[in-house]
């Protein structure tokens, strides 16, 4: 039996029908303009589609709007583990402090799953409240906030009770948060709050930030993520070649590098990770003759085709990807125009191996499921 804790924001949303692009400080004003709540009807889609998948689970929840009312509507019968400290009526004036508290409480009874109903500052809320406790307990988002930036949500509340009853596996994503007033005033400005586990789901939608740094960040992210004594096959393009100058040295625009990790290295926070290049714009000989026991080969799609394999890179043979673990890089932008991945290695069977789903990194810590065609 899956054991699932809903925490709602019951004014999550309540801002955007009514043109206040955000209900962080304007709760009054939302009502004093019409503005109906939405979270407890998103909260019971999704919970209807979690009830519906016949999946075993036990629900736990905080009593009223913030979970145990939407659960009781859709046939549920929630452990209550709690109960919002202010008015407890429909839309009623709960708090961050009530999120986090049931966060906690969730916790402390073992919940497998996080299952939330708000926006990005709800989902911050719960993702800080998780590491508070010290947890990796995985978290999923039903979307009822006016703006999502966060890459922990589903894509829309019936999926979100899907994924809920059926996950297999959890991965990292990124928490991200807009600044209501700039927001308010035509400027997107976003902050990476947290990172979080949460279900992997083709249904989960994509993080989306703003701003320049992207490639920087994914940088970090794979520098931040270098293993001691692995061989790194660079391939050629200027996302990969940021990592290269993350990892400390310039390399070959248009070729393919070859850097490996010192036995012993280890990351402190901010420091550059410690190796040699091995090979610089190497042939394909040169790189099979340097790969180690572990070897990673890290490449970027090209822009407006998606070749992974087989544009540009044909240094990097098949017996190179054979004997390597795929770590493919990509900014959201580059993702956003293409229609698929691709492979043309020169070996069907290789070509074949690779086809479906991999996980692409497009920023520090998140990745997003693409398909190899």
């Amino acid at each position: 039996m899956r054991r699932i804790g809903v925490v709602v924001n019951p004014i999550a949303g309540m801002g955007g029908r009514v043109g206040l692009k955000g209900t962080d400080g304007k709760v009054e004003e939302a009502r004093e303009r019409g503005a109906e709540p939405r979270a407890p009807e998103r909260a019971r889609a999704a919970l209807d589609a979690l009830a519906g998948t016949g999946a075993s689970v036990e629900l736990l929840a905080f009593d009223g709007p913030m979970g145990a009312d939407a659960a009781r509507a859709v046939g549920f019968d929630p452990l209550v583990v709690g109960a919002p400290s202010g008015s407890e009526g429909e839309g009623g004036e709960t708090t961050a402090a009530d999120t986090r508290a049931a966060v906690h409480a969730f916790v402390e009874r073992d919940a497998d799953l996080i299952l939330f109903v708000g926006g990005d500052g709800t989902a911050v809320d719960v993702a800080e409240a998780v590491t508070e406790c010290d947890s990796e307990i995985p978290i999923l988002g039903v979307p009822a906030g006016v703006k999502i930036y966060s890459s922990v949500f589903a894509v829309r509340p019936r999926e979100a009770g899907i994924v809920a009853a059926s996950f297999e596996d959890v991965e990292t994503g990124e928490v991200n948060d807009v600044d209501e007033d700039a927001y308010r005033a035509q400027e997107v400005s976003t902050e990476l709050r947290a990172i979080a586990k949460t279900p992997v789901a083709e249904q989960r939608q994509a993080s989306k930030q703003t701003g320049g740094g992207s490639v920087a960040t994914l940088a970090e992210g794979v520098a931040e993520e270098v293993r001691p004594g692995t061989t790194y096959v660079l391939g050629p393009g200027g996302t990969v070649g940021a990592i290269k100058a993350e990892l400390g040295f310039e390399g070959t625009p248009l070729g393919v590098d070859v850097w490996r990790a010192d036995a012993g290295n280890g990351r402190a926070s901010g420091a550059v990770p410690t190796g040699k290049v091995v090979v610089r714009d190497g042939g394909a000989a040169d790189i099979e003759a340097a790969l180690g026991e572990r070897n990673v080969v890290v490449v970027s799609p090209i822009g407006g085709q998606g070749f992974v394999f087989g544009r540009g890179n044909q240094q990097i043979s098949p017996e190179v990807i054979r004997r390597s673990t795929i770590e493919i890089v990509a900014t959201r932008a580059k993702l956003d125009g293409l229609d698929a991945l691709r492979v043309d290695t020169g070996d069907p069977d290789l070509d074949e191996s690779l086809r479906g789903w991999h996980r692409v990194r497009v920023g520090r810590y998140e990745r997003r499921l693409v398909d190899i065609e």
